[in-house]
């Protein structure tokens, strides 16, 4: 092996060492992004509700494929999947399967095909703090 194809070896090698890091790092906050959502619905002591009452221009922030904040005209819900769903990013968000016409029931109810397992009602601080989980200090400057 001459000196040049070892130096090629060694580049390719460190190439995918980087690359895979990069790809465990982001796995990585993703899952401490769940995490904390739920760490923080455990020491906040989120009540549950069964229903969120829904209107045209209601819309959401995704917080991570687990977790949305839903924001209707008087209220802020944290909405909770039964698996990741990877189908957020399609607009507009539109329940698929609705048990009522004017509701959006947890257990039942679907966003984008994801089946919806929990409903939290927040205050406007819990929503802001939840908006926030993942992002670095400053990053909103």
């Amino acid at each position: 092996m001459t000196p040049i194809s070892a130096m090629n070896n060694t580049s390719v090698f460190l190439a995918t060492m980087l690359l895979t890091a990069c790809a465990a790092q982001e796995r990585a906050t993703t899952q401490d992004i769940e995490q904390a959502v739920r760490d923080f619905i455990e020491v906040q002591e989120l009540a549950e509700t069964d229903r969120i009452r829904t209107a045209s221009k209601d819309h959401w922030d995704e917080i991570d494929q687990n977790f949305l904040l839903y924001e209707t005209s008087k209220e802020t819900y944290l909405i909770e999947f039964i698996r990741r769903c990877y189908e957020l990013d399609e607009y507009p968000i539109v329940p698929d399967v609705r048990k009522s016409g004017r509701d959006i029931y947890a257990g039942f109810d679907t966003l984008r095909g994801c089946r919806i397992a929990k409903i939290f009602p927040l205050t406007e601080g819990e929503a802001a703090e939840l908006a926030s989980i993942g992002e670095s200090p400053g990053s909103r400057n």
